[in-house]
């Protein structure tokens, strides 16, 4: 390990993620499935038809009512989850870092300013929990899910939202919304998931995104940044990746276009949209990415029990009376 490896986040906070990234990867497969029935007719029969996936997409939604609720709730009760959110409130420094990012391209500037800089490989005591580019992706997130859910809570019944807004165009304008905002995410999560999947220092996975910062050591005697190696397979897997999650974001702006219907009311769609291949298949690259981005998460959990399982044995080896390893028999 390297100190690019020191410790982000509690226990507490990278089993959240892993549920929320669960949770949200179920939800786009079972909405998705829906929404390009036509491009994604195999995740649907997949998943028991449309009544399957309905009812998988509502336990999903309230599962993710419940993993909102349990995080709003430790922030405020907590003295970890109170300083985590300060954490990674924004200020002054980040506006500084925005601006020095921006004089850094056009070369007005030697170096990022440290609250920029996620992976320095710098002292964790200079560099921030989190980037600002790291922040804006926490507040980005936290909207629209809270965006989603609340969306997603009025038209679970259609028939009672036309009642409460008086108009089927009002009531549609919520399904508009929720499908679209989806869309957004959908497209954010892809980024998100080679952005850090493929990072050149993590690849394949971010090891602080899983294991909890009281299993790594913070100080590490075996170098820096410099002692890292690039991994041969890196190169060519992260430019296929990048070529997929351009082509899956594209599939999935045009599909949200040209199919008629959910989530583009007929009336704003093209219409007749182009049931082509090219369409079919850059979707479907779209779900790969994400499929991708689910087996990273498990197997950054997997690394996360590999690492726990190595610790307790070292714990439990004995050690020789000169200090060094005692010899195997």
């Amino acid at each position: 390990m390297t100190n690019l490896d020191h410790g982000k986040f509690t226990r507490v906070t990278t089993t959240f993620h892993s549920l929320l990234a669960l949770d949200v990867f179920l939800l786009f497969f079972t909405g998705y499935s829906i929404t390009f029935n036509d491009e994604l007719w195999w995740l649907l029969t997949l998943m028991g038809g449309n009544e399957g996936v309905t009812t998988l997409h509502r336990i999903a939604g309230f599962g993710l009512i419940a993993l909102i609720g349990f995080w709003m709730i430790l922030m405020i009760t907590t003295d970890t989850g109170r300083s985590n959110f300060t954490e990674i409130m924004p200020g002054g420094d980040d506006v500084k870092a925005f601006i020095q990012d921006v004089q850094f391209v056009l070369g007005s500037a030697d170096e990022r300013h440290p609250n920029a800089k996620q992976f320095a490989g710098g002292d964790h005591d200079d560099i921030p929990l989190l980037s600002y580019v790291g922040k804006g992706v926490v507040f980005i997130f936290a909207i629209e899910l809270f965006l989603l859910t609340i969306s997603g809570l009025l038209i679970w019944s259609k028939t009672g939202l036309m009642q409460y807004f008086a108009t089927k165009t009002a009531a549609m304008a919520f399904v508009t919304f929720h499908g679209l905002l989806g869309v957004i995410m959908l497209m954010g999560v892809m980024f998100h998931v080679f952005e850090h999947g493929f990072h050149p220092a993590f690849y394949p996975v971010e090891p602080k995104a899983f294991i909890p910062r009281e299993l790594i050591p913070e100080t590490h005697t075996d170098g820096g940044i410099e002692a890292l190696e690039l991994a041969p397979s890196w190169r060519t897997v992260s430019n296929v990746m990048g070529v997929l999650t351009v082509i899956g974001i594209v599939g999935v702006m045009l599909g949200s276009v040209f199919d008629e219907g959910y989530p583009v009311p007929r009336e704003l769609a093209v219409g007749g949209g182009p049931e082509s291949l090219l369409l079919t298949i850059a979707i479907n690259a779209g779900i790969f990415v994400l499929f991708v981005g689910l087996v990273l998460s498990m197997y950054g959990n997997l690394l996360r029990v590999r690492w726990e399982r190595r610790l307790e044995e070292e714990r439990r080896q004995p050690t020789a009376t000169d200090g060094g390893q005692p010899d195997d028999d």
